[in-house]
C-alpha cells in the first residue's frame, strides 16, 4: 500500500523565505497594467516579486478569453514568483483616489507592521528607489510595492532613469515575445511612458500632437511600434539641436527620461511638509481646474473631458433632475408609462394584464392579439375546406375488375 505523506502549506516567514525568496522590491496589482509582458519587463530591471492584474472572479470564471488574457503564464518560467489576487494593506483612505490620493500613511503602515507577525509590503509614495530605503527603515516592512512610479519608469527598482525610447523598446519586443497581449494595455503603457514628453512638449510647445492623436487611434501593434519609434526620433532630434524644453516645465530631468508622474498632494499635508514626500515628488503637479463653476468640487478626469466637450453640463447631484418613482418598487418611473411604473414592474404587469405600454416598448397585447386573429384565421379556412368537400354519398366507387381477357 502507497502512503500519501502530508505537505504542510508554508505560512508567514517562511512562505516569505522560501517561496517568495525574501523579495523586497515588488510590482504593485494593477488593473489591466500589471499583464505578463510588463510583469517580465519589471522583473528585468530589478522587480524580485510581481502580482497579476486585479482580475474580475466571475468572469474570469465563466470566460476562457479573459483566463488567457490575464492568466497566461503558465508556459513561462521567467515570471515567478507571481502572486494572484494576497491581501493588501494601503496607507490610504478610501477617498484618496483619484485628484485626492494624497500621501500615503506611513505611520499607519508600521502600526500594522508592529501589530502582525506574518511579512508586510508596503505601498504609496514610491517614486525613487530612495523612497524604498526610506520606506522600509521608517515603518519595518518586508517589502516596498510601486505602481504608479513603476509604470512610468519600469527600472526604479534598479535605482536608474534611462532614456524612455529604451523602456519602450524593450517592452515592445516582449510584447511580441510573449503573446497573447491586449491592444489597449499596450498603447495604456506607451501612454504612461511618453507621458512626460506629451505633458512638456503637447500642453507648452504644441510640437508633439500629431503623434499622441495617432497613438491613440492606431490598431495594430505595429503601429504602436511606428508612434514610438517616432517620439524616439524628434527626442533625439531635440537633443541633438540644443533646444532645452525643460525650462518650460518643472520636471527634475528632461522630459525624454523616464521619471515620476506626481500627484499634487492634499493642500493640509503639503502645508505641514509631510516628510515623506522626497524632493524629486515636489516636481511635476496636476494641472488645476480652470472651470469657475467647479471650482470648489474636485471631477474625475472623465467628467473634466465631458465638461471640455460640453461645459453647460451639470455635474451636481444637489441640481440634477427629480425623477418620479415607480408607484412599486421605488425605481424612477418611465415618462410615459401607461402604469407609472419601471420597466420591470412594467413588464411584469404588462405580462399579467396582457396589455401594451409604447414608452417601454412592451406589446402583449399586440402579441396576443395577432395570435388570435391568426388562429382565427386558421379555423375559418378548416370551416371552409370542410363545407366544400363533396358528401359521402356522391363519392366514385371503384371496382377491381378480375384479370384476364376481355368479356
Amino acid at each position: 500500500m502507497i502512503q500519501l505523506k502530508k505537505i504542510e502549506k508554508l505560512q508567514g516567514f517562511e512562505f516569505w523565505k522560501k517561496t517568495l525568496k525574501e523579495a523586497c522590491f515588488v510590482v504593485a496589482p494593477m488593473v489591466d497594467q500589471s499583464e505578463l509582458s510588463w510583469r517580465i519587463l519589471s522583473r528585468r530591471h530589478g522587480a524580485h516579486l510581481c502580482y497579476t492584474p486585479m482580475l474580475h472572479a466571475q468572469v474570469f470564471v465563466r470566460d476562457a478569453n479573459y483566463r488567457r488574457e490575464n492568466f497566461y503564464n503558465e508556459v513561462c518560467e521567467e515570471d515567478r514568483p507571481l502572486i494572484t489576487q494576497l491581501l493588501t494593506v494601503h496607507g490610504r483612505t478610501k477617498d484618496q483616489k483619484g485628484a485626492m490620493t494624497g500621501i500615503a500613511s506611513w505611520e499607519h503602515v508600521r502600526e500594522v507592521r508592529k501589530a502582525v507577525n506574518i511579512p508586510v509590503f508596503a505601498n504609496g509614495n514610491i517614486q525613487h528607489l530612495s523612497d524604498v530605503q526610506r520606506c522600509i527603515k521608517e515603518t519595518g516592512v518586508q517589502g516596498v510595492m510601486s505602481a504608479e512610479g513603476n509604470l512610468h519608469n519600469p527600472a526604479i527598482f534598479e535605482g536608474l532613469s534611462p532614456p524612455v525610447w529604451e523602456m519602450a523598446e524593450e517592452y515592445l519586443e516582449v510584447v511580441k515575445q510573449y503573446p497573447p497581449c491586449n491592444l489597449s494595455y499596450v498603447r495604456a503603457h506607451l501612454f504612461k511612458l511618453w507621458h512626460h514628453t506629451y505633458a512638456v512638449c503637447c500642453v507648452r510647445l504644441q510640437i508633439h500632437q500629431d503623434l499622441r492623436e495617432e497613438l491613440a487611434k492606431v490598431k495594430t501593434l505595429e503601429s504602436l511600434v511606428n508612434v514610438s519609434d517616432q517620439l524616439k526620433m524628434r527626442c533625439q532630434e531635440e537633443i541633438a539641436s540644443g533646444i532645452d524644453t525643460n525650462k518650460e516645465s518643472s520636471l527634475p530631468f528632461p522630459h525624454w527620461i523616464c521619471q515620476p508622474y506626481v500627484r499634487p498632494p492634499p493642500k493640509d499635508l503639503s502645508a505641514k511638509g509631510n516628510s515623506h514626500v522626497s524632493q524629486e515628488m515636489k516636481g511635476c503637479q496636476k494641472r488645476a481646474l480652470e472651470d469657475a463653476k467647479m471650482s470648489t468640487q474636485i471631477l474625475s478626469k472623465n467628467k473634466q473631458k465631458k465638461m471640455s466637450r460640453n461645459p453647460s453640463k451639470n455635474f451636481s447631484p444637489d441640481q440634477k433632475p427629480k425623477y418620479i418613482k415607480c408607484e412599486q418598487c421605488g425605481n424612477p418611473k418611465g415618462n410615459k408609462c401607461v402604469f407609472n411604473l419601471c420597466r420591470g414592474c412594467c413588464k411584469k404587469k404588462s405580462f399579467k394584464e396582457v396589455a401594451n405600454c409604447s414608452s417601454h416598448g412592451l406589446k402583449f397585447k399586440s402579441k396576443a392579439d395577432a395570435i388570435k386573429a391568426q388562429q382565427d384565421q386558421t379555423d375559418t379556412k378548416t370551416e371552409i375546406e370542410k363545407d366544400c368537400s363533396p358528401p359521402q354519398s356522391l363519392q366514385l366507387q371503384t371496382t377491381k375488375l378480375p384479370t384476364g381477357d376481355m368479356p
